[in-house]
């Protein structure tokens, strides 16, 4: 029986180890022999979980021709990706990738690591924030006090509570953006409404334009729906959005669903202006297509003289075109799985129907905390203890990359929680697998786009500042120097550093 649960096909397969930089010469020594290369490249599709474990890969002879290359090399590169772990062979199955005994499974997003393992690592891989106390504990505290009505039913609300429904709408008012409760239902975080979107307009093989790169959970969300993903470049540096680039895309591919971070992009803190949100709205609108937007980092402004652009829902009131997602992860803490949708009334109705076949409803007394903090004015403090965090979080790290890493390049958003960094030339993919190995973890770039794209690029979040922000960069520093000498390769025994 064979072992394998998925497949990659020749093609896809060359082109994400294509998209690979290679492997820096090290002066005075030979270049790796071409099997090397291509077993190491694999590995490291493997390690980033770009390609899943228990894929079947192609046979030697249709990677070797996708890859224009002998089958010798193919078969040796198998063999020794055999020889260390990373993949498994049986006569009549195939071959699929594996993990060697003892390394723990690549993730598929950017799940955070158990706090448990927190101690010996630096984790830059979440962009996510402590809770802002003692806001939490006085939320939770506000929830438990008018708990007892709700707990004389029998607690399923598909459409969210009807308190925090019409607090969410009564915001969008207040902002200029008439809403009415029907315009809103409570999610389980902003994951569990895009999965909604997806699955109620993008069903298995429609297209969803997204803006490359973009965030890596979302994209990964989308895939494992079946969605056909349409990538659009964004601008250099902070630009944002080429808007012609737009036009083009929405016109020729009709993409059923787009989705786009105008507020402080994840990953490259970009923000829209209101010319670039009326613009994308009125090319959605001419092509047909629903502007999925998402609003998670729209509160999280860290330059107290910004303006910010009105919502991008402001240019389509009544949600024809535009389905706003919103949530309390990223603007207050990750643990309150608090998400929401506004959108037309009949748009919201067919969510909350479909509902009754995935989770039901969000639970209750994480609502009635988050309806807490938004009437009290708790929600408004709190949101400024954020951003006063990771407002200093970002400084320490951007002073500390400049300094131990001159020759990465980046610009400093002005919101947001990311940074997005081009790696002087180096490969992000190296970097993040030996930087975990020195005690710091990194998404490289191409988690972030679509088929390997941004190999030369890494994220770093805003989650650790001071001190911690100095190691990180020093450990990123040093893995930066095992890439660039080619000594960080597969095998070679870990530095070991205290947190």
């Amino acid at each position: 029986m064979a072992q394998w649960t998925s497949a990659v096909g020749a093609a896809q397969l060359a082109r994400l180890i294509s998209s690979q930089q290679p492997r820096p010469a090290v002066p005075g020594t030979r270049k790796p022999p071409a099997y090397r290369a291509l077993a190491d490249g694999v590995r490291l599709l493997v390690l980033e979980g770009r390609v899943p474990v228990g894929a079947r890969l192609p046979a030697e002879r249709e990677l070797a021709m996708a890859l224009e290359v002998s089958r010798t090399t193919v078969a040796a590169a198998y063999e020794a990706l055999r020889g260390e772990g990373f993949l498994e062979s049986r006569r009549g199955a195939g071959s699929w990738t594996s993990v060697p005994a003892g390394n723990p499974l690549p993730a598929r997003g950017l799940e955070p690591l158990p706090p448990e393992a927190l101690g010996s690592m630096i984790d830059l891989g979440c962009a996510a924030l402590p809770a802002p106390e003692p806001w939490l504990t006085r939320a939770v505290q506000g929830a438990l006090e008018e708990l007892p009505p709700y707990a004389h039913t029998h607690g399923d609300y598909p459409a969210g509570l009807q308190v925090l429904r019409r607090m969410l709408a009564d915001r969008y008012t207040a902002q200029g953006i008439p809403t009415m409760p029907e315009q809103i239902m409570v999610t389980t975080g902003a994951m569990g409404a895009i999965d909604a979107i997806c699955h109620l307009f993008a069903g298995r093989g429609e297209r969803i334009a997204v803006e490359s790169p973009s965030y890596a959970n979302i994209l990964q969300l989308m895939r494992s729906a079946g969605a056909r993903l349409v990538p659009v470049a964004m601008a250099d540096a902070l630009g944002g959005w080429d808007l012609g680039t737009w036009r083009q895309v929405l016109r020729d591919s009709a993409p059923r669903l787009a989705y786009v971070v105008a507020d402080f992009h994840n990953p490259t803190g970009a923000l829209a202006d209101e010319e670039q949100r009326r613009a994308m709205v009125e090319a959605a609108r001419s092509a047909g297509t629903v502007l999925v937007v998402d609003e998670t980092m729209s509160e999280l402004w860290l330059e107290p003289d910004l303006e910010m652009p009105r919502r991008v829902c402001a240019f389509d009131p009544a949600g024809s075109t535009v389905v706003t997602v919103g949530s309390a992860s990223k603007a207050f803490w990750a643990g309150m799985r608090i998400g929401w949708v506004r959108a037309a009334p009949d748009v919201i109705r067919s969510l909350i129907s479909a509902r009754a076949y995935a989770d039901l409803g969000t639970p209750v007394v994480e609502q009635l905390a988050v309806n807490w903090l938004m009437r009290t004015g708790g929600w408004e403090q709190a949101v400024e203890l954020r951003r006063n965090q990771a407002r200093e979080n970002r400084d320490a790290l951007v002073a500390a990359v400049r300094r131990e890493l001159p020759d990465w390049e980046f610009e400093v958003p002005r919101g947001g929680l990311t940074l997005w960094a081009r790696a002087g030339g180096l490969s992000g993919s190296r970097l993040a697998e030996v930087g975990e190995r020195l005690g710091v973890r990194v998404p490289s770039g191409p988690r972030f786009g679509v088929d390997g794209a941004f190999e030369g690029y890494v994220r770093l979040p805003f989650t650790v500042g001071g001190p911690v922000a100095e190691e990180a960069a020093l450990r990123l520093a040093a893995a930066a120097k095992l890439v660039a000498t080619g000594a960080g390769a597969a095998g070679e025994a870990p530095r070991t550093f205290v947190a």
